[in-house]
């Protein structure tokens, strides 16, 4: 347990200590925010030109720590290779944008061809090497269905999924690095629980590293995290799912961004088939915003349904081990 704090009071002062410096880097050097064009017009008013790229701020607490206290496994590998890996698909994201100077980076098709590559290297590695069954785990009973390789594919899902959720929730300040805290304290119990120390150390570390971003990052934001942060935050939630075998209760667990992203899959759905809107716009946050509920407002109630989404899906764990 000790270890567990000491790594997230490690990974928040460090993200706190680097932060100031590291916003003026980003300032002087134009790594600017470029607002999408069909998103809220306060949106153009308020964010446009607020540094972004802060991902690398959340990377550096996470993994500092990590290298510190932690002991490399397998687990711990794979965990830290998916938030990599995320991260570095997120930064090319980015630079395109900023290249660019517009809000569209790397095309879909190329970014989930990079996350495909990046998900079958993660899954042989747990599988073959980190004791992880190809079998997905029934929340609340004790049957676990062998799915043989069609489980690299749910890994797909699971990384590309998620990642890509934590990057729609990213939209307002503050709203994508709480809820993963949130999440990602619950892994950290998760992983206490089943004596996963590494996993433990790693989630930990991102709990603390968002915790100290959001000094900076909480309304009104002096630095965005981009596509390298919320993809990188995305993977870790996504490789801890993998590696706790939670890949279904991971849909209770993080249901807020479970929400975020079907809200996108109704919107997109309703206009194409019946040709009307859903919602006055997604991802849903932006629904709320559009009926002039306040920018904090909407963060907070999202942080307390995603905190009862987390509370509820480890009470699921907890009562799925017998204890």
């Amino acid at each position: 347990m000790f270890q567990l704090l000491a790594a997230g009071l490690a990974a928040m002062l460090i993200t706190l200590f680097l932060g100031p410096k590291f916003i003026e880097f980003l300032k002087h050097n134009e790594f600017r925010q470029e607002v999408r064009e069909e998103g809220p017009q306060a949106h153009r008013e308020s964010k446009q030109g607020i540094p972004t790229l802060g991902g690398l701020l959340i990377l550096a607490g996470s993994i500092v720590p990590f290298l510190i206290l932690g002991r490399w496994t397998v687990g711990g590998f794979v965990v830290i290779l998916t938030i990599v890996g995320c991260a570095a698909i997120g930064f090319a994201d980015d630079m395109a944008k900023i290249r660019k100077k517009r809000s569209l980076g790397l095309r879909a098709r190329g970014k989930l061809g990079l996350q495909l590559g990046l998900s079958v290297t993660v899954g042989l590695i747990a599988v073959r090497y980190g004791g992880v069954g190809e079998t997905i785990n029934i929340p609340m009973s004790d049957y676990a269905f062998n799915v043989g390789i069609a489980y690299y594919f749910i890994i797909f899902l699971v990384v590309a999924g998620t990642s890509n959720a934590v990057n729609f929730t990213d939209g307002l300040d503050g709203l994508a690095a709480g809820a993963v805290a949130v999440t990602m304290l619950t892994y950290t119990g998760i992983a206490f629980l089943t004596g996963q120390t590494e996993l433990g150390i790693i989630s930990a570390c991102v709990v603390g590293a968002c915790v100290g971003f959001l000094w900076f990052n909480s309304f009104p934001a002096e630095v965005f995290m981009g596509d390298t942060g919320s993809m990188a935050l995305g993977g870790a939630i996504a490789a801890m799912a993998v590696m706790t075998k939670t890949e279904i209760l991971l849909l209770v667990i993080g249901g807020i961004f479970v929400a975020e992203t079907v809200s996108v899959i109704i919107q997109v759905l309703s206009y194409r088939v019946f040709g009307k809107r859903v919602f006055l716009m997604t991802p849903i946050h932006h629904h709320f915003e559009l009926m002039d509920w306040s920018e904090t407002k909407i963060i907070m109630r999202f942080w307390i349904v995603g905190s009862i989404f987390a509370a509820t899906g480890f009470t699921l764990f907890y009562l799925s081990t017998g204890r």
